[in-house]
């Protein structure tokens, strides 16, 4: 029955160190963790807006171009075959490089926005991290704050390592 139910003593301590490292992650890491979610989170919406006024803008370059058009077309009866050949050409052109740039533009846009989320992603892992190993230090000075608890680890260090050198030997 003692391999089911822990130890009251061990059932306390491990309560106590949980609420701590809690503790510490509430005061210290989550808030540094939001912050940089929260900055990315700005900077990527900042993204989506400036991809959505250069989707706009296309459009409005698309009216500009359909006026355009229907201008051209106005005049159309006055221009003899030969330009009307020219003017299509152009034209022609003209949508290729419009369409051209929005979709430069539009990838350019996606390709930051995916940049800068992995950015944000890689930044928050190594914050995490950070904060793993702090918290760890601290825990591992408090535990090992007095000399007999750093000679009693010592020494089972020691032992480890006889016993692993004794196994490879044989």
């Amino acid at each position: 029955m003692d391999l089911i139910l822990p130890d009251s003593g061990l059932l306390f301590w491990m309560v106590l160190i949980f609420g701590i490292v809690l503790f510490l992650l509430w005061k210290f890491g989550f808030p540094i963790i939001t912050q940089g979610v929260e900055k990315r989170t700005r900077h990527i919406d900042e993204s989506l807006r400036l991809a959505r006024e250069a989707e706009r803008r296309m459009q409005d370059l698309a009216a500009e171009q359909q006026r355009l058009l229907e201008d051209t077309r106005s005049e159309q009866t006055r221009i003899i075959r030969e330009a009307n050949t020219a003017r299509e050409q152009i034209l022609s052109q003209a949508r290729e490089d419009a369409r051209d740039e929005a979709d430069r533009m539009l990838e350019k846009a996606r390709t930051e926005i995916a940049a800068e989320k992995e950015s944000a992603l890689r930044d928050i892992r190594r914050e995490v991290a950070l904060l793993s190993t702090d918290i760890a230090e601290k825990v591992l000075r408090r535990e090992l704050g007095n000399d007999q608890a750093q000679a009693d680890y010592l020494g089972r260090l020691v032992d480890e390592m006889t016993r692993k050198q004794s196994r490879g030997q044989s």
